[in-house]
């Protein structure tokens, strides 16, 4: 892993970047219909949690429960998802997705349900403020 990072460009077009923690780079994605956090360890060519050191692996664990925080502070959902699928972005990425039994996914997961509802810029910028005072008080 040698190369330089850089955040693939289709996590790039679906998400605002928030800021950056110790190992990954926390983003938003822009899909109003849930809450919902993207973060991405910038280490070059990895796609599996397994590709990352076990610091970094530690590392990714801790900055997961701080996301997951962050997520119950912000939307107070009735069930946080986390996954690292891949299957359609191969640059390793975990999922934090806040969950209502009332969501248009719900039980499901949210991937390929509907279409996704970019956050009007006023709710973007609201929401963006927000996570990053909760992420700053965490």
């Amino acid at each position: 892993m040698t190369d330089a990072f850089a955040l693939d460009p289709r996590l790039s077009a679906d998400t605002v970047h928030l800021g950056d923690l110790a190992l990954c780079s926390v983003l938003l994605m822009d899909d109003a219909r849930f809450p919902w956090l993207v973060l991405v360890p910038r280490r070059a060519g990895a796609s599996e949690i397994t590709d990352l050191t076990p610091e970094d692996g530690a590392a990714l664990m801790a900055e997961m429960r701080l996301a997951v925080g962050v997520m119950l502070a912000l939307a107070k959902p009735d069930k946080v998802n986390v996954a690292a699928l891949g299957n359609v972005v191969p640059q390793l990425h975990v999922h934090v997705v806040g969950r209502f039994l009332s969501d248009p996914a719900w039980p499901a997961p949210v991937w390929g349900v509907g279409t996704a509802s970019p956050y009007p810029a006023h709710a973007r910028a609201q929401m963006v403020e927000r996570i990053a005072t909760l992420f700053a008080a965490a």
